[in-house]
């Protein structure tokens, strides 16, 4: 994380501090925090919560931006792709702060459905998302994480090229069926766009599998 990346989440945390305490007197005892397949408020929270929630949340991410290189184990660094690491940590603390904006909308009785705004946010965030799936190197923390994806290489990387489409695709798909009040299958098109390149690792591995190709690791994706 850059120093100017630093000073502008550290900003966005602060503004969402303030914004909170200005309106917390406005709210009620208990506000929601949560939303059914339809967008009704069916879970709620005291509004205190939202402190911890917003700008909590938006803390915890920054913190997490920090440590997880220092966690990474060996030969799964997140050195090698460090930019394209912070990028998508810097989009993830982008999509935090943007659903804090609307769990104050909606704390303060706003005729906005907060819901749909925030479903509408998530897929401009998996497109966003997918976009960077094709640089990222194996680790345990970003991408595709499933034990066929980390147990080798190849299917790693053949696999974040595949989801680097779907994700994108079911994005864009999902915010477009949001425009249109889809909601529902705006939800289901980010669920296939996430569940496809898991389920294609595995067949991908099972394939290498059969052929005897699983031992040739590689240190690099092909072609680069």
């Amino acid at each position: 994380m850059t120093r100017r990346v630093f000073l502008f989440e550290m900003l966005l945390i602060a503004a969402a501090l303030a914004a909170t305490a200005v309106l917390y007197p406005h709210m009620p005892a208990r506000v929601p925090t949560h939303w059914n397949f339809r967008f009704h408020p069916d879970g709620y929270s005291s509004k205190l919560a939202l402190f911890w929630i917003g700008p909590g949340l938006m803390a915890g991410v920054m913190l997490l931006t920090w440590i997880l290189p220092w966690l990474s184990p060996k030969k799964f660094e997140i050195e090698s792709f460090r930019s394209t690491y912070g990028l998508a940590m810097l989009i993830t603390f982008g999509i935090v702060a943007y659903i804090n904006v609307f769990l104050l909308w909606a704390a303060v009785d706003s005729p906005i459905n907060a819901g749909k705004a925030i479903c509408g946010g998530v897929c401009v965030f998996v497109a966003l998302f997918g976009n960077l799936l094709g640089k990222v190197r194996r680790n345990f923390y970003l991408g595709v994480r499933t034990p066929w994806t980390l147990a080798n290489e190849r299917v790693w990387y053949a696999t974040h090229r595949f989801a680097a489409k779907t994700f994108v695709a079911a994005g864009l798909l999902g915010l477009l069926l949001s425009v249109i009040g889809l909601y529902l299958w705006a939800m289901f098109s980010l669920l296939a766009g996430g569940l496809v390149p898991a389920v294609y690792s595995l067949v991908y591995y099972k394939q290498l599998e059969r052929s005897g190709e699983l031992g040739e690791e590689i240190t690099r994706e092909p072609g680069r």
